[in-house]
C-alpha cells in the first residue's frame, strides 16, 4: 500500500495540513500517535463537532457522545452504551453473524459477479448493527438506503444529516412510548449523575451509533475482497488453520487503517513536536500513518497475516479506544472464515478506488465500486 505520510513520519514527525481553512499539524509517528491518544489533559476530545475530521458543524447539531467529551465525564457516559457494543462477544450475535455472512456469500455465489461495496459490504453493515443494537432486522433496510456514509455518500450532506436526524427522533419517541430492551429503549430509561438523559444527550449517542463505524468498515471489507483478487494463495493460506484467521484480520485493520485520522483540541496554546497550536486549535492523531510507521512494524509496507505481536492502532488507544473494536473484529475474522471454508477464487471483474485527496497527501481508502467474482470451494 502506497504509505503518502513516510517522509514525513522520517523527516519530524508531523505534517502540516490545510482542512477547512484551518492548519492542522498531523502527528504521524507510531510511538507520539499513541502517546497523544493518551493524553486528553493536553489534547482534547471535548470539542464538538470537531473530532472527525473534516469536522461535522454542517451535517449535525449534537455532540457525539461518549467520543466528544474526556474524564471524568467521558467514563459514566461510555459505561452507559457499552454492553450494546459487548454484545459481539454474545454467542447469539455471533451465531447471527455467521449465518448472515454465509447467506450473503451463498447468493454471490449463485451469480456470475457481485458489486461488493453497496450488494455486499453495505448490507452487511447494516443488519449486522440491527444485531448489535437488538432493534428488528427488519431496520436494516431503511440504513441500507442511506448509503455507505449517513452524512457524505451523494446528495446533499446537511440534508441527509437532517434526514438522520429525524430518524432518530422517531425511534426514541416510539421507545419512550412502547419500550423494550433495544438500544433506543435504553437510552430513554437510562440515568446519569442522577438525572434522566436529555434528549440531547440521547441524540448524541445515537448518532455516533450510526455514523460512526459504517463507511470504516464498508471500507475495510471492500479492500479485503481486492486484496484476495491479488494474493490467491491467501485463502489457501487461512484453510490450512483457522487460527490463522486473527491474526489476519487484525494484519488487515493494521493495512487499511479505515479511518486515516482523528482530531484533538489543545485547550491553551500548546507546542506539538515543534508546531505551535493556538488555544482550540486542532491536531490530527494519524492513525494510517502510525500503522506503516518502521520503528514499530517490521516490513509495515507488507501485508504478512501472521504478523505477530501487531501493536496496530486502528482502533485508536487509551480513554477512547473504539467501543466498535469488538464488533469489527467479529465481522472480518467471520468473513475471512467463511471465505476460507466457501470460495476458492476471486476474481477481478472493476474496480474504483476511492481517494482522500487533500491538500498534502492523497490516500486510497477503500472503493467506490468493487465487482469482483467468486469462485466455490468444492473440497470438503
Amino acid at each position: 500500500m502506497n504509505d503518502p505520510f513516510q517522509a514525513k513520519r522520517r523527516e519530524s514527525g508531523v505534517l502540516s495540513c490545510p482542512f477547512q481553512g484551518e492548519d492542522v499539524p498531523m502527528i504521524l509517528r507510531h510511538a507520539d500517535v499513541r502517546a497523544a491518544a493518551k493524553d486528553w489533559q493536553t489534547l482534547s476530545s471535548d470539542a464538538p463537532f470537531r473530532v472527525p475530521i473534516p469536522s461535522e458543524e454542517d451535517v449535525r447539531n449534537v455532540r457525539q457522545l461518549p467520543i466528544e467529551t474526556d474524564p471524568p465525564e467521558h467514563g459514566p457516559y461510555r459505561k452507559l452504551v457499552e454492553p450494546f457494543f459487548k454484545r459481539a462477544k454474545d454467542p447469539q450475535v455471533i451465531s447471527q453473524v455467521e449465518s448472515l455472512i454465509r447467506r450473503l456469500l451463498t447468493e454471490s455465489l449463485e451469480r456470475d459477479s457481485v458489486e461488493i461495496v453497496r450488494e455486499f459490504a453495505l448490507p452487511l453493515q447494516s443488519h449486522a448493527l440491527t444485531y448489535l443494537l437488538n432493534v428488528p432486522e427488519s431496520e436494516a433496510a431503511t440504513w441500507i438506503s442511506w448509503g455507505t456514509h449517513v452524512f457524505h455518500d451523494g446528495g446533499d450532506s446537511e440534508a441527509k444529516g437532517s434526514a438522520l436526524d429525524a430518524y432518530l427522533e422517531r425511534q426514541l419517541d416510539f421507545a419512550t412510548e412502547d419500550p423494550g430492551n433495544d438500544f433506543f429503549s435504553v437510552l430513554t430509561q437510562s440515568s446519569i449523575d442522577g438525572r434522566p438523559l436529555t434528549r440531547n444527550e440521547m441524540m448524541g449517542f445515537a448518532n455516533l451509533a450510526f455514523a460512526g463505524g459504517r463507511d470504516t468498515i464498508i471500507h475495510t471489507v471492500s479492500s479485503i475482497f481486492h486484496y484476495l483478487t491479488e494474493n490467491p494463495d491467501a485463502l489457501e493460506f487461512l484453510r490450512e488453520d483457522s487460527k490463522r484467521v486473527v491474526n489476519a484480520s487484525e494484519e488487515f485493520f493494521r493495512v487499511i487503517s479505515p479511518l486515516t485520522h482523528i482530531g484533538r483540541v489543545c485547550p491553551v496554546e500548546t507546542d506539538v513536536h515543534g508546531v505551535t497550536v493556538p488555544r482550540k486549535g486542532l491536531v490530527s492523531l494519524c492513525w494510517a500513518s502510525a500503522n506503516q510507521d518502521e520503528e514499530a512494524f517490521d516490513l509495515p509496507k507488507q501485508t504478512r497475516l501472521d504478523r505477530k505481536p501487531n501493536p496496530h492502532l486502528a482502533f485508536g488507544a487509551g480513554t477512547h479506544i473504539c467501543l466498535g473494536a469488538p464488533h469489527a473484529r467479529l465481522l472480518v475474522r467471520t468473513l475471512l472464515q467463511q471465505l476460507s471454508v466457501h470460495v476458492s477464487k476471486v476474481g477481478l471483474v472493476r474496480a474504483e478506488p476511492r481517494v482522500e485527496d487533500e491538500a498534502k497527501y492523497n490516500r486510497t481508502m477503500g472503493f467506490e465500486s468493487l465487482t469482483v467474482s467468486l469462485n466455490r470451494n468444492t473440497v470438503a
